[in-house]
């Protein structure tokens, strides 16, 4: 039975093919894992490359190339050299083109790149991302488990979080329940009270937390990203929130219901669109995107009127949409038995909404007594 970086291989040397090239250098961080199953190269997080490459040839060869002082490293803790062969440059020959030239000869012929890394080689990172769509099981397996991590550690926060605390210092407290998981919160929101209604992304600031707070991340283990937004309120729940939050529950239930293999990101809008229509929020949908297709990017595509991209089996996709004032917001995978919600919180509240005679759940808004933490 062939391994998953087999499979990945193979994808990839058949779109070489097609397309006419000997070889695709992957060095963009959310390729890097994606292709070696989880390994990472990045060092600085401010840049989309990272600091080790791996080569594909179209004839299904794999090479690891990174500069004397990262490769060491690299083959202790990242990479096997039995998958991936070694190909050592200096790192001056890696600021200059010798990396580039030493690929290219290894290839045997034009070379491609992910993202950038030599003005002269073409990117193909648009056609490379259909190969990323279709997760293979142990994809699947930790990307079960990055899910359910960030479930219980976004539930854990609410526990540790006081009213009176600024949104920077509860964002401080989420990023450091999630890194007890061994997560990185590549996104990171926070806002309380009337911020909830005022920005679609609510960046962290020295606003205090008094009645409402909601807390979003894009969660990120192993090169996958799972996405989830919770909300909770002091006291009794207010009757406008939840008859909101009920309204994007009913949206986020359809786009559940919609998101079946075959269907394009043309329907799956059209279908929320309708949805908003429906409840009496036309203009909702205007107002954010709703989500999509997900994995190494928080979102590998989103549904918009003219998207012509297509549900897979086995591909995840976080869907989230809002109303002003509140929001809905899970990752699941498109199986062959149907949707699995993998970032569901233990001891939350959740929405049942029934759709096509199916009963689908969404987190609702968590009620925190007066006094408690």
């Amino acid at each position: 039975m062939p391994s998953e970086i087999d499979i990945k291989t193979e994808r990839v040397a058949n779109l070489l093919s097609a397309w006419g090239y000997k070889g695709v250098l992957l060095n963009g961080q959310h390729n890097f894992a994606w292709i070696t199953g989880g390994a990472h190269n990045g060092i600085d997080q401010s840049r989309d490359n990272g600091a080790a490459s791996i080569l594909v040839t179209s004839e299904g060869k794999r090479y690891i190339f990174a500069n004397n002082i990262e490769m060491p490293r690299m083959l202790s803790e990242e990479i096997s050299a039995d998958y991936f062969e070694p190909v050592e440059v200096t790192w001056q020959d890696e600021k200059s083109s010798g990396l580039v030239e030493r690929a290219c000869k290894i290839a045997g012929g034009e070379l491609a790149t992910d993202i950038t890394i030599d003005a002269t080689i073409r990117s193909i990172e648009t056609q490379l991302a259909s190969c990323r769509y279709e997760l293979t099981p142990e994809e699947i397996e930790r990307f079960r488990e990055l899910g359910d991590d960030a479930g219980k550690a976004m539930r854990g926060v609410f526990d540790k979080i006081s009213p009176g605390e600024t949104e920077i210092e509860i964002a401080a407290k989420m990023r450091g329940e999630l890194a007890a998981f061994g997560i990185e919160s590549v996104v990171t929101l926070v806002a309380a009270d009337d911020r909830i209604g005022k920005f679609r992304h609510p960046v962290p600031t020295q606003n205090k937390w008094q009645k409402t707070v909601m807390l979003v991340t894009c969660a990120k283990r192993s090169g996958l990203i799972a996405s989830l937004t919770r909300i909770a309120c002091i006291g009794a729940v207010p009757d406008e929130l939840r008859d909101k939050t009920e309204v994007a529950a009913f949206v986020y239930a359809s786009l559940l219901d919609a998101t079946r293999k075959g269907a394009t990101g043309a329907e799956l809008y059209e279908t929320a669109a309708k949805a908003y229509a429906g409840t009496g929020f036309p203009d909702e949908i205007n107002k954010h995107h709703q989500g999509g297709a997900a994995g190494y990017r928080t979102r590998d595509w989103t549904a918009h009127p003219a998207s012509k991209d297509a549900v897979k089996t086995n591909q995840a996709f976080a869907w989230n949409p809002s109303i002003t004032g509140t929001k809905v917001e899970e990752t699941i995978i498109v199986t062959e038995n149907g949707i699995e919600t993998i970032t569901t919180s233990p001891d939350f509240p959740a929405i049942s909404t029934t759709v096509g005679g199916v009963e689908l759940l969404s987190p609702g808004i968590l009620g925190i007594m007066d006094g408690e933490s």
